[in-house]
């Protein structure tokens, strides 16, 4: 069977030839793997993409168990993703944390007051999205080992404060930063296109001074597109449906035969993944003998057998054939 290859999937391809880093031949990876068409013709492809990803991520782990010393900054993941807050001292990230996730974040009228990353899970309909506070970064600080905990989460959130003239400075200070350090990729005509999916957070817009500020902000950055909440709880519920949105994930529900949905804890996959890759999360030795399943939700009726290769939908239901 032909692969019919897109030609998203060569662009994809030739940003991963063209990756200097172990951390954008992943990303580029990744990409490949979201895009490539699903189908019998693609599936050894599909193979040698993932053995690629895990040796990389293999090998830099071996590389990071070979360097002295402890990195404070390390973050376990958990939850359907972790997304890592970025912003200049005072702008409000540890607010925003707190609020959202109810954890123990320290909040102070003076700078620097988160020193270490603070995490707290996020509760987003049937599953939970990780959160996690920084210390500030700006143009003239960047503290030691902060870069690898923004390149190793699944998405950031950037945070400015509107309350401040000052904005101005954090958006290009911020943006500056992670463009040098390789975490976002800032182009010549003013489009921000990252390696890692990112949402700016207009902060504290109900302040007296944020509406002129905001105006300042989106007419030097007319393609930015940012996300607005206040102290007083504005855009807050909107905020996480969009954290989830860039996490470009999925939930999918198990289903045995003969017995209920098991909704309370579904399986996080990426979208574009298929039954097939389902599968392999619920068991690595399911996708060997995998034949077939019955999907509830995105098929055209309850219960309907799909091949292996069917792609799944958010909040599907799937119940294996082996």
């Amino acid at each position: 069977m032909p692969a019919n290859l897109t030609p998203q999937y060569y662009a994809a391809e030739e940003n991963y030839k063209r990756a200097a880093t172990p951390e954008g031949k992943v990303k580029a990876l990744q990409e490949m793997l979201a895009i490539i068409p699903k189908h019998k013709g693609t599936e050894r492809l599909q193979g040698d993409i993932k053995k690629k990803i895990a040796r990389l991520k293999e090998d830099g782990k071996k590389k990071k168990q070979t360097k002295s010393g402890f990195n404070p900054f390390g973050v376990e993941k958990e939850g359907a993703g972790q997304i890592v807050l970025a912003g200049y001292p005072n702008s409000g990230k540890s607010s925003i944390v707190g609020v959202l996730t109810r954890a123990r974040v320290k909040i102070a009228d003076y700078p620097f007051t988160t020193a270490l990353p603070v995490s707290g899970m996020m509760p987003y309909k049937d599953t939970f999205i990780q959160l996690v506070d920084t210390p500030p970064l700006s143009a003239d600080n960047v503290p030691s080992g902060l870069i690898g905990t923004f390149k190793e989460a699944d998405a950031l959130m950037i945070v400015v404060d509107m309350a401040t003239a000052e904005c101005l400075e954090q958006m290009e200070g911020l943006t500056t930063v992670l463009q040098e350090r390789e975490v976002i990729d800032l182009t010549e005509d003013g489009f921000i296109i990252a390696p890692l999916p990112f949402l700016i957070v207009a902060n504290k817009v109900d302040h007296p001074d944020a509406a002129e500020n905001l105006g300042v902000l989106k007419e030097l950055w007319p393609d930015l597109k940012m996300h607005e909440i206040s102290n007083s709880g504005k855009g807050l519920e909107e905020l996480r449906e969009k954290l989830y949105e860039i996490l470009d994930v999925i939930r999918i529900y198990g289903k045995t035969s003969g017995k209920p949905v098991e909704k309370e804890r579904p399986f996080i996959l990426k979208k574009g993944s298929t039954v097939l890759d389902f599968a392999g999360q619920v068991h690595k030795d399911f996708p060997e003998n995998l034949k077939s399943a019955l999907v509830w939700g995105s098929s055209k009726f309850d219960g309907q057998a799909v091949p292996r290769e069917y792609i799944l939908e958010d909040e599907d239901i799937v119940e294996l054939q082996l």
